[in-house]
């Protein structure tokens, strides 16, 4: 395959994932294994894998500049959503493909039942006060789409949001679905590069995942009875991620429906849209004034007219 069929293979593969904005999505129709495009199909399994693995190192030493550039530039931020059933890899994700960055730069928050505090607020409000400042990336692992999802399976629970309305008609989750587009619309007219990323999970292979945390003692502590318990509601939280996704999806902040059955497909396929999204926003380091020039040169010629071996240590330092 050459470089230009691979260019051409990867615009269509990450055409396939995203949901454009008034589409129906319909997740039946989203393959969650490794092939989200008919090309790969046909081709050895394994052989992507190692292609796969590839790309991901690189997209990784690339999103280590990117980040660089991301903090040195300091006019944008970066927000990462990640949703998905229980067991489809947000972790995982998280701990691989930002491996690589610079941790001061970046900070991950875990979204779980509202305190007392928060459901005094808004619902949009804990997540604003998570949000990354300019330079920095921003990772929800859950997010405010908890708010029309778990919720929405299981209304009771808005029962302890004190809301002003009982009646949970389709006109109060488009309510809800309208504050959140408008709420991220308002982020990304100030500079917050947006992407929300769907993993799609299998039931069956989510079952494996659960069987898989039951049988080693050291993933014990990640599994809870209520997972099993919410796996009785798959079906409904099919119906609601897919008008989720169908509802929630714009060209400021799109949804990408991630397959994620395999998790080297899923870790790659997400390193490869954070990092060409980032270059996309043909980010330059900041131009150094004349004046701060002139300070500059007249630091170094302080270093190089310094007595000792280390003089010249400095020099070729600063040169470089």
């Amino acid at each position: 395959m050459t470089v230009v069929e691979n260019k051409r293979l990867r615009r269509e593969i990450y055409e396939n994932l995203i949901v454009r904005p008034g589409e129906k999505v319909r997740l039946k129709d989203r393959d969650t294994g490794w092939a989200p495009h008919e090309e790969l199909k046909k081709m050895d399994k394994e052989e992507v894998r190692e292609r796969a693995d590839a790309v991901l190192e690189k997209n990784l030493a690339e999103l280590r500049t990117a980040q660089e550039l991301l903090w040195a530039s300091d006019t944008y931020s970066l927000l990462i959503i990640l949703q998905g059933m229980d067991a489809a890899g947000k972790d995982g994700i998280i701990k691989h493909v930002m491996s690589g960055v610079n941790p001061s730069g970046c900070q991950v928050t875990s979204f779980k039942q509202p305190s007392e505090e928060e459901l005094d607020h808004t619902f949009l409000w804990r997540q604003m006060k998570a949000l990354p400042s300019r330079g920095m990336i921003g990772i929800f692992n859950r997010s405010h789409y908890e708010e029309v999802l778990v919720v929405k399976v299981h209304p009771e629970l808005l029962g302890r949001q004190k809301l002003p309305v009982t009646k949970y008609d389709k006109d109060f989750w488009q309510g809800r679905y309208d504050d959140i587009n408008n709420f991220e619309r308002h982020l990304a007219r100030n500079g917050t590069l947006i992407l929300k990323f769907f993993l799609h999970l299998s039931k069956e292979e989510q079952r494996q995942r659960f069987v898989d945390r039951l049988d080693d003692p050291d993933k014990l502590w990640k599994f809870s009875p209520a997972d099993i318990k919410e796996r009785d509601y798959w079906d409904d939280y099919v119906d609601v991620f897919e008008d989720m996704l169908s509802n929630t999806s714009t060209k400021w902040a799109p949804w990408y429906i991630i397959p994620a059955d395999y998790k080297w497909a899923a870790r790659t396929l997400v390193a490869a849209i954070i990092t060409g999204s980032i270059k996309q926003l043909n980010l330059r380091y900041p131009e150094v004034s004349k004046e701060k020039l002139a300070q500059l040169a007249q630091a170094r010629d302080r270093l190089e007219s310094e007595k000792g071996g280390a003089g010249d240590k400095v020099k070729v330092a600063v040169k470089k």
